[in-house]
């Protein structure tokens, strides 16, 4: 009897980690689904200064224009043609995205007011060019 009562208290000590490890995979899940994903140009711009430059919490939709003319968005380099429809595509994905121009400070105005005039004709109800601010 002695055996018996031995297995019993080593069978009622063990502990089951497997809840614990079910909960820890949900949250897990949870953050990785809740988490917004920071989207990038794909080139590093020289950007303006500005003293009114303010911290824009939201910016889903990043479109940089090069000092050499070069437009880039999502990693890959676009053509002004195609500037409109590649906007278009990413409000049908994020309705509520924001347009944010981030333009080299050696750019040509002109092209960032093309790329401006493309992406409001595109549906973008905000757009905002990114400045750095000046301390």
């Amino acid at each position: 009897m002695a055996r018996r009562k031995y297995r019993k208290t080593q069978d009622e000590a063990a502990v089951d980690i497997a809840p614990m490890l079910d909960v820890v995979f949900i949250m897990l899940i949870f953050f990785i689904v809740t988490t917004s994903f920071v989207k990038e140009t794909g080139v590093e711009v020289d950007r303006p200064s500005a003293e009114s430059a303010v911290v824009k919490e939201r910016g889903n939709i990043l479109v940089a224009i090069r000092e050499n003319g070069e437009i880039w968005m999502n990693r890959r380099q676009i053509d002004v043609r195609n500037v409109r429809a590649n906007i278009e595509r990413a409000l049908a994905e994020n309705p509520e995205g924001q347009v944010v121009l981030v333009a080299d400070q050696a750019s040509v105005t002109g092209l960032l007011v093309t790329v401006y005039d493309q992406a409001k004709m595109a549906g973008a109800s905000s757009i905002s060019i990114a400045t750095e601010a000046t301390d």
